[in-house]
């Protein structure tokens, strides 16, 4: 296990033994026969249900103790003006690779998916992640961001941006929130994904799970914002296609569909929100992959202050450093996904959740 933080020496002995791991109630204790007959088995002895807690998210407390301290940070706040021209030229990077593969093997095509073309889109779904705080143009031009959003979509090949806007407000106000907050994976998928060899086929499934997951966890009717955010996705594949044929529309596609999937930058996924220490639900990351990711990694700093754009959240962390350095963090996203599938105790199900009373949601 590769958190780190003022628990970290207890984490590694604790990941080194596992002895100790079940004195300290994270394995429960089976006789050896058992154990040795479950893994015979395939059976990783993992969690059998979320980490289920009556307590409130910590971002809103800590986001009032920092302020109250830390005022200036409130300057961080508010649009980043670089944002736009990092996007556009990502966008137009993604329009040139289009021309240049539509003559390409197919083997090449999905290569270059792979390998290039999918880490943009990989990126771009983050800078639609940062533009939903309408970070781009600022809460007053709130409609500009929505259709930023869409010039940001086009190169994913599939319309993401307005569904995405409309359930990542719940993530943020119902953190870990039953049948409200959708990153959150379903009973069926804690369930059935608990092999190392199912976890692999649910990391490579991935974008598919948070596509469909909404739908099935909390529906909500298909606005305005939806159908523009289709209508212009289908006419600028309708006109890629028209001029280079169907090899760039599979080239864009699929790099999205495998970058989300089995890829070191989705290790992001699982670093954010997955339960690596008890009682911890969100966690940071401060390695060079931020460098192409608009500082995702800066996930406790994102929760607690998103209405801060991604390239100041360094900032946050700096002036208040004394409230992440103490918290558990991650220092790989390649070793996430590699605990993801063969730590027993780290699985679907390795979640926090919590109950919203109806009054909350009023």
């Amino acid at each position: 296990m590769e958190v780190v933080g003022s628990d970290a020496l207890r984490c590694r002995r604790c990941a080194a033994s596992p002895s100790r791991r079940r004195r300290n109630g994270a394995e429960p204790l089976r006789p050896a026969r058992q154990r040795r007959a479950s893994r015979a088995m395939g059976k990783t002895g993992g969690r059998g249900d979320f980490e289920w807690v009556y307590t409130d998210q910590p971002h809103t407390s800590r986001r009032k103790e920092i302020l109250a301290k830390y005022p200036e940070i409130k300057t961080l706040m508010g649009p980043d003006p670089q944002l736009k021209w990092v996007v556009s030229g990502m966008v137009l990077t993604q329009l040139v690779a289009c021309y240049l593969v539509h003559n390409l093997h197919w083997k090449w095509v999905f290569f270059w998916a792979y390998a290039f073309g999918g880490c943009i889109n990989h990126s771009l779904t983050l800078a639609i992640h940062d533009i939903s705080h309408n970070v781009a143009f600022g809460n007053k031009r709130a409609k500009w961001n929505r259709w930023f959003a869409m010039w940001a979509n086009l190169p994913i090949g599939l319309p993401y941006s307005a569904s995405f806007k409309k359930y990542h407000i719940d993530h943020h106000r119902y953190l870990g929130g039953d049948q409200l907050d959708v990153d959150i994976p379903t009973d069926l998928e804690g369930w059935f994904f608990w092999t190392p060899a199912r976890k692999v086929l649910w990391l490579f499934l991935q974008p598919f799970f948070y596509a469909l997951r909404p739908l099935v966890v909390n529906p909500k009717p298909v606005g305005l914002m939806e159908i523009q955010n289709t209508v212009v996705q289908l006419l600028a594949d309708a006109i890629i296609f028209y001029f280079w044929g169907l090899k760039p529309i599979v080239y864009l596609i699929a790099g999205s569909i495998l970058c989300m999937g089995i890829h070191p930058i989705s290790g992001h996924f699982i670093a954010e929100h997955y339960m690596f220490l008890k009682g911890h639900e969100t966690y940071s990351y401060y390695g060079s992959l931020n460098l192409i990711t608009f500082n995702v990694g800066y996930h406790m700093e994102h929760h607690d202050f998103p209405s801060i754009p991604g390239s100041k959240l360094p900032q946050v962390k700096k002036i208040a450093a004394e409230y992440y350095d103490s918290l558990p963090q991650h220092t790989s996203w390649f070793r996430v996904l590699w605990d993801f599938v063969f730590d027993d105790s780290i699985g679907p199900y390795a979640r926090i959740k919590r109950e919203y009373k109806l009054s909350k949601l009023e």
